[in-house]
C-alpha cells in the first residue's frame, strides 16, 4: 500500500510541471515568444482502487499547479511551477493515510533549438526543489533534476509531438535512481476555437521490486475561449495495474 501511495506522489509531483498544453502530459516544442507570459492554473482529481490479500485499498487524491511562463527570448521560455496536492488512502472503508502538501517547486527552460517545414526540435532540462517540511511528510528533502527531448509536426489541422525524457531519482534504497520517460500525443483543429486532443505514454517505475511500468491513455479538448485565454478538460485512465485507474483534468491558460 505505502509503496502504491508514494507512487502516486511521484506521479503527481512530476506531472504538474512537465505538461505542454494541458490536458496533454506530453509537451510541445512552442514558446511564448520574447517578453510574453503565460499563467497556467491547471487540476487533476485521481481515483484508484485494487483489491489484494482480501483487503480493498481506496486512493483519492489530486493537485491544483500554477505555472508560469516568460519568454526570454522567441524560441527560450523560463517557467516557474507550484503545485498544491492532496492525497487520501482507505483499507476497507477506513482512512489510513491523509495528506495535503505544498510539495515541491520546479524550475524548466525550453530551448526550441531547431523549426523547417513544420519539424520543430527542443530540450527542456528542469530542476525540482523540496519547498516543505521533511519532517511533516511534505518535501521530498532532496532536489530532483531531469531533461526532455521534444519534437513536435505540423501538417495542417494536425500536430503530434514525441517526448523523451529523463529524471534522476530521489536516492532512497528500494527506488530506482533513474526514471525514463516515453509519451505520444496529437491534436486536430475540429473547429476554429476548439482542438481535439490524446496522448498516450509509459514511465518506468520508480520501485525495484516491480518491473511493470506504468503506461496511460488520454483524450481531451482544448477551446479558446478569447484569443489570450484556453480553457480545457481531459480523462486520464491507467493501462495497466501501477497507472491510476482514472483521472479527471481541467485547467486555464492565460497569455499576456
Amino acid at each position: 500500500m505505502f509503496k502504491r501511495m508514494a507512487t502516486t506522489v511521484i506521479v503527481l509531483s512530476w506531472a504538474g510541471s512537465a505538461l505542454g498544453a494541458h490536458p496533454l502530459i506530453t509537451d510541445d516544442t512552442g514558446t511564448q515568444g520574447k517578453g510574453k507570459f503565460q499563467l497556467e492554473v491547471n487540476s487533476e482529481f485521481n481515483y484508484d482502487k485494487e483489491r489484494e490479500e482480501r483487503v480493498t485499498t481506496k486512493e483519492t487524491g489530486g493537485e491544483v499547479a500554477a505555472i508560469l511562463s516568460y519568454g526570454m527570448v522567441d524560441n527560450l521560455d523560463i517557467a516557474i511551477g507550484v503545485p498544491y496536492q492532496w492525497l487520501t488512502v482507505e483499507e476497507d472503508g477506513d482512512v489510513t493515510s491523509k495528506k495535503d502538501r505544498i510539495n515541491e517547486m520546479s524550475l524548466e527552460l525550453k530551448w526550441r533549438f531547431y523549426e523547417q517545414s513544420g519539424l520543430s526540435l527542443a530540450l527542456k532540462p528542469r530542476i525540482a526543489l523540496p519547498i516543505g517540511a521533511d519532517e511533516k511528510g511534505s518535501g521530498a528533502g532532496e532536489a530532483t533534476f531531469g531533461l526532455y527531448f521534444i519534437t513536435t509536426k505540423e501538417i495542417e489541422i494536425w500536430a503530434f509531438h514525441l517526448n523523451l525524457g529523463y529524471v534522476r531519482n530521489k536516492n532512497k534504497p528500494d527506488e530506482r535512481r533513474d526514471i525514463w520517460h516515453a509519451s505520444l500525443a496529437g491534436e486536430v483543429g475540429a473547429f476554429r476555437s476548439l482542438k481535439v486532443v490524446a496522448n498516450i505514454g509509459v514511465e518506468r517505475n520508480p520501485y525495484k521490486t516491480s518491473g511493470t511500468h506504468p503506461a496511460f491513455i488520454l483524450g481531451g479538448l482544448i477551446y479558446a475561449l478569447l484569443d489570450n485565454v484556453d480553457i480545457d478538460f481531459g480523462v486520464k485512465g491507467g493501462l495497466n495495474k501501477p497507472e491510476t485507474d482514472y483521472s479527471i483534468l481541467a485547467g486555464i491558460a492565460l497569455r499576456f
